[in-house]
Formats: C-alpha cells, structure tokens, sequence
C-alpha cells in the first residue's frame, strides 16, 4: 500500500479531525484514510462498466450470436509487462 505524507495542516483541522476520528472510534490516521476514500470514491459515482451495462439493456442487449461474436474476437493472451530498458 501506498503512504502520503501531509505536511503544514492548520491545527484546527487536525483537532476536528481527531474529534472525528474519536467520534467515529478510530485512529485520526483511519479517520483520515476514510476522508479520503469517500472523497476520491464517493457512492454516488457512475462507474463505466455499470454505465456501459446500461446503455447494452436500453440498447436491447446482445444476441447469443452477437455474444459469441466478441468471444472469439477477444485476444486472450496474457500482456506482456512494461520494459524499460
């Protein structure tokens, strides 16, 4: 997992943050990775692959054929990873 280091935070957040933290029954270091999972995640996100579901369904979805179509089309070896040299 990744780590951020957050610098020059006025006191006054760090004390609401606590405050936040306690309330919640956590550490401010877990009360602050949930601020920041639901800032970058919130739950009302439309997510691509629910968007793209939804406009097959309005579209009338795909036929077996159809389906069967893209099966056989789709590269199924596994990627090469990056090389930087």
């Amino acid at each position: 997992m990744s780590s951020i280091t957050v610098r020059n935070i006025p006191d006054e957040v760090h004390r609401a943050i606590r405050v936040r933290a306690a309330t919640h029954g956590r550490s401010t270091e877990a009360e602050v990775r949930s601020i920041l999972e639901q800032a970058a995640k919130p739950e009302g996100r439309l997510k691509l692959g629910t968007m793209l579901a939804s406009i097959a369904r309005e579209a009338g979805g795909l036929t077996d054929e159809e389906l069967a179509l893209f099966e056989n089309a789709r590269d199924k070896t596994p990627a090469e990873p990056m090389r930087f040299e």
